[in-house]
């Protein structure tokens, strides 16, 4: 028994795949301190040395967490990280006094990692050196399962009977020193997370979906990190209204301006300048700084400097010859979006209306959501583009081209090939 196990043993553990437990008049119990009390927060290469031995010699998975400041700060980095396990306890690290976790990485790296929602915070503790090579994702688990909420409070409460704090998730992690509330909620998110990990591997198991799972961790484990967007300032909100070629270049040149002062002042970009307000001046495209400050976002509390650079990133757009102006859209990576195809190709939108109600009552058959059974980008590009002889073999290469699992190949591939011989009915 872990001594994760050891808080929880007074509640039976609720492993029943997302429906009420037997006693579901019970409250669920709230946890409120870690078990060895707030464990201080370690800030200097001696305090890291001292986890790294610990951990070291810990034994059984290693629960990890990471908290960033979102919102507040540029870029994705962490300034917290939480880790429990067997025999070490609970470690709270600043990554902003030890930037370089590499050592504590490579004395967990043949661990198993639990996380919940890995493809979260995976970036950056790779940043900082910590890079798992076998993980257990306990919102990935719950997915597979059937839970319906599977956020981390929604599932300690559901499988383990226990009410996690919520207050402090979306707080300005970058501030220092941390209040001790907020201490307490990040050592408490990785109190149980031992627990959840095996009573949802027993819930696996039970459903034979275990080996699945272990497909699904595996790949995200493996996974390289993800290239650079492209384009990024178009994914600007609002972006729908921006018709002309000119005011797109607009909401390039105030995009790309104001990252450049986020990243100089470490600020998130909506601190700087709001999407809406870079929307409002690439539609007016104002001549001149009186008539930019009388649009939405760009009102009496912005100084006159402020004001000069975004009308600055305005006139540099208006200056741009023909040749110069972005494009009206991105080239598109795969399959046109499906409402144009009945229009395009008739016979690729009757394929992807037969596999797609395949591959929903599939789902619901299997209690899983249909993205995790096989995402919706592969069977567009299959029934866009079918392989030649649309067999069986045929579609299973094609859905291993596109990044499918050996599971998902292996129950989705008879329906995608009876789906792909679907012809459009006759008018």
């Amino acid at each position: 028994m872990t001594d994760a196990h050891k808080t929880a043993a007074e509640t039976a553990l609720r492993t029943t795949g997302g429906a009420p437990p037997d006693d579901v008049d019970k409250a669920p119990i709230p946890l409120l301190e870690p078990r060895e009390g707030i464990p201080p927060v370690v800030a200097t290469d001696e305090a890291l040395a001292e986890v790294v031995a610990a951990f070291a010699a810990g034994t059984g998975p290693v629960a990890v967490d990471a908290e960033r400041a979102s919102g507040y700060r540029y870029g994705q980095r962490a300034y917290l990280v939480q880790l429990r396990r067997e025999g070490a306890g609970t470690a709270l690290i600043d990554p902003v006094g030890c930037p370089d976790l590499s050592a504590l990485g490579e004395v967990l790296s043949d661990t198993e990692w639990i996380l919940h929602a890995a493809t979260q915070d995976l970036p950056c503790l790779r940043e900082i050196g910590m890079v798992p090579s076998l993980i257990f994702d306990t919102e990935l688990a719950g997915r597979l399962a059937g839970f319906p909420r599977v956020g981390l409070g929604a599932m300690v409460e559901s499988v383990l009977g226990y009410a996690l704090e919520k207050g402090h998730s979306a707080v300005d992690w970058s501030t220092r020193p941390l209040p001790e509330p907020w201490l307490r909620y990040a050592a408490l998110d990785v109190e149980l997370l031992v627990d959840l990990r095996d009573a949802l591997e027993d819930e696996l198991d039970r459903q034979g979906k275990l080996e699945w799972a272990h497909e699904e961790f595996d790949a995200i484990a493996s996974a390289p990190p993800a290239p650079p967007r492209k384009d990024p300032w178009r994914r600007t909100s609002g972006m729908h209204k921006v018709r002309r070629r000119r005011q797109m270049a607009a909401v390039r040149e105030l995009w790309t301006a104001r990252d450049k002062v986020a990243q100089r002042r470490d600020v998130s970009p909506g601190k700087v300048l709001s999407d809406s307000a870079i929307i409002e001046a690439s539609l007016a495209l104002p001549a001149h700084v009186n008539a930019l400050t009388a649009l939405p976002g760009f009102g009496h509390r912005m100084g006159r400097r402020q004001l000069e650079q975004w009308q600055s990133a305005v006139d540099r757009a208006k200056a741009l010859t023909e040749a110069e102006l972005p494009q009206p859209g991105q080239a598109l990576q795969g399959p046109p979006p499906p409402r144009s195809w009945a229009d395009k190709d008739p016979a690729a939108a009757a394929r992807l209306s037969a596999a797609r109600a395949a591959v929903s009552e599939l789902a619901e058959r299997l209690n899983m959501p249909q993205e995790n059974l096989i995402t919706p980008d592969t069977v567009r590009r299959v029934c866009w583009e079918p392989p030649g002889d649309r067999s069986e073999p045929a579609v299973a290469s094609a859905l291993a081209s596109y990044g499918a699992r050996p599971w998902q190949i292996a129950q989705v591939t008879p329906l995608l090939a009876a789906a792909l011989t679907e012809t459009p009915a006759k008018s």
